[in-house]
């Protein structure tokens, strides 16, 4: 089969490897499409485990299933967690799931033909697609379920006003969940191009990322926000974010700047406004059932998110044009042939 080794985002090799055999409890896919995650570019993130074969937004069918394995079949289609949580430590019971880390496999990187789920995936972390998704909107289903659980954790409740900063991929759902959930969106970028799509997601008040941001959020929407959602790792829009958010409201970081960036929060501020700063990665069971249902609905809209589908053999090419960060938004890799209709 073909798998795409990452060094890093300007050396990407196509090469071949043994098509892997589950064992008992396992599963093997047939990826059908892989969205490249705008962490897959974060390189201080990913180099200490370079070479890997990347890719965790997996939209596939069953191509063979292991001794043991009776709830999937060749054929079907299927969404698989990157990892999953053990369910019992006090991490989970708490709801912390994204921080468990006595389960220690992985998922195989989704940039290759074929892909071996381990057992314990398999169990919790493997999920079967509505008629409704098809492999390519499948992709979505991780990023989406991320957003869900910072909305949560975040209060970004119905009815609420919400500053989106930054509006990436992850930018652009968190304005679909926002507006779906009857809130006022204001949304940021320092892509004009980016600010066109944020307003037809649903954002009602679209301001440039070098402008005044705060001034813009209390003249355009009234008042400050009440969640402030940072899902850019740029300095300026963090400072953005500190003006931006209003009395016992809070601030969720996305994302963030690189590890070697020191952010000063104004802690003495927040101490009398009662603001909550809090960080989300990842997601858990309950956010990639959610965002399942959201999508099969048909409640949140991601066909328009895809700009390019690109075979595996041009996977270089996607990482760049999402550096170039211009024209691309969603970026679907196809290691096995198109895949619109699967």
């Amino acid at each position: 089969m073909k798998v795409s080794l990452w060094y890093n985002n300007r050396d990407i090799r196509v090469q071949d490897a043994p098509v892997p055999e589950p064992g008992p409890g396992e599963v093997l896919l047939k990826v059908m499409a892989c969205g490249i995650c705008g962490s897959d570019l974060v390189e201080w993130y990913r180099l200490p485990r370079a070479p890997l074969v990347q890719g965790h937004e997996i939209g596939a069918c069953v191509e063979k299933v292991g001794a043991g394995v009776l709830d999937f079949k060749p054929g079907d289609r299927v969404m698989a967690a990157p990892k999953v949580p053990c369910l019992k430590c006090s991490h989970c019971r708490d709801g912390h799931f994204p921080q468990c880390s006595e389960v220690k496999e992985r998922l195989g990187g989704g940039f290759a033909q074929y892909v071996l789920v381990p057992k314990l995936i398999v169990e919790n972390g493997l999920y079967h697609l509505p008629a409704s998704i098809s492999c390519e909107q499948a992709t979505f289903i991780e990023p989406l379920a991320c957003v869900v659980r910072a909305a949560r954790i975040g209060g970004a409740a119905e009815g609420k006003t919400i500053l989106i900063l930054g509006s990436g991929v992850s930018g652009l759902l968190h304005i679909r969940l926002a507006r779906l959930r009857n809130s006022a969106v204001a949304a940021t970028d320092v892509n004009p191009q980016k600010l066109v799509l944020a307003g037809k997601a649903g954002a009602q008040f679209l301001i440039p990322g070098r402008e005044d941001v705060p001034a813009r959020l209390a003249k355009q929407a009234g008042r400050k926000a009440d969640v402030v959602m940072v899902c850019t790792g740029a300095l300026p829009a963090i400072e953005q974010a500190w003006r931006s958010v209003d009395k016992g409201g809070s601030i969720v970081f996305f994302a963030v700047p690189g590890p070697d960036i020191s952010v000063t929060m104004p802690i003495n501020d927040f101490w009398t406004q009662e603001v909550r700063v809090l960080t989300s990665y990842y997601c858990g069971p309950p956010d990639i059932r959610e965002a399942i249902e959201l999508l099969a609905a048909g409640r949140i809209e991601v066909d328009s998110l895809v700009t390019h589908r690109l075979p595996l053999e041009r996977i270089a090419e996607g990482f760049a044009l999402l550096l170039d960060g211009k024209d691309a938004v969603k970026v679907i890799i196809e290691p096995n042939g198109p895949s619109r209709g699967a």
